[in-house]
């Protein structure tokens, strides 16, 4: 049977643990926090810790403890007097006291005598969305997304210069003049406006003054004075095209960004008398 408290010590190391690896240092050393570490002191008794980590640098190991508390009332000084007799004979640990409520001022008083660092680590509150001044910050982003479809082509046709392709072609034009191909395969190049485009993107062309032809239908019209369609290297002069086509209703979509669910936890410094905010994706200090 899993131990009381093993949930919250479970959330502490979460946060630390994020905290640790937004430090340049931290990243460089990989340093890990243990859950429940074993440690015999001086005396040769063992002792267990909630949180444990530690570090070499220059030679010499750093060692941390984190005693985790899941109380709903203020930490007594008892509370930390426990700690202190913990760790009298592992004079080579820094101590750490972490809980979710905070600490009655001889708490306060005893561990700062004895160099043991305060914390608070708990889940948001309504107030860390708030600056010193009692204005709110930013909790939810809505956004609006409306798509506007191209339009549906419904038919299209050219109109050729007959006279330039009997002068400039072998074409019979007293038959039809047919160009089987993809939509982005045939190009129409309009050389007087330094133009180019495939039939695939005629849509782009359409504008507010084509004509409404029939209801939700609009007829589009281009005129052209030096202009070509061309397909395979066979190369026709234009004289215009025309297109029908429906335009399509617009697709509205709504997203919303609850910047409270980024939020996994926050960690108050009592002895330095600030706040560190652990979000999924970043760490804000001094929050």
């Amino acid at each position: 049977m899993a131990k009381a408290g093993t949930d919250y010590e479970r959330f502490v190391l979460t946060i630390q643990q994020a905290i640790l690896n937004s430090e340049e240092f931290s990243k460089q050393k990989n340093i890990k926090i243990e859950l429940n570490k074993k440690i015999v002191d001086n005396t040769g008794t063992e002792r267990e810790f909630d949180l444990y980590w530690e570090y070499e640098l220059a030679g010499i190991t750093y060692k941390t403890i984190i005693e985790c508390k899941d109380y709903n009332s203020k930490i007594s000084v008892e509370k930390i007097d426990a700690l202190i007799g913990k760790i009298k004979d592992l004079p080579d640990i820094k101590p750490v006291f972490a809980t979710k409520t905070g600490y009655q001022s001889g708490a306060e008083t005893k561990a700062k005598h004895n160099k043991i660092d305060l914390l608070i680590v708990r889940e948001q509150v309504e107030d860390d969305w708030k600056d010193k001044n009692g204005h709110s910050f930013i909790k939810k982003i809505f956004i609006r997304f409306i798509a506007l479809p191209a339009p549906e082509i419904i038919n299209f046709q050219t109109f050729v210069d007959e006279d330039w392709i009997i002068k400039n072609t072998n074409i019979d034009t007293t038959k039809p003049i047919t160009m089987q191909g993809m939509n982005n395969e045939i190009f129409i190049y309009d050389e007087n406006k330094n133009e180019q485009y495939s039939l695939l993107e005629l849509s782009k062309k359409t504008s507010e003054d084509d004509e409404e032809i029939e209801k939700d239908t609009y007829r589009h019209i281009e005129i052209f004075e030096n202009a070509y369609i061309d397909y395979n290297n066979v190369k026709l002069k234009l004289k215009k095209f025309l297109f029908d086509y429906i335009k399509q209703n617009p697709i509205e979509s709504n997203v919303e960004i609850d910047i409270t669910k980024e939020l996994i936890g926050v960690i108050e410094y009592i002895n330095q008398n600030k706040r560190t905010a652990v979000f999924k994706d970043r760490i804000i200090k001094n929050w």
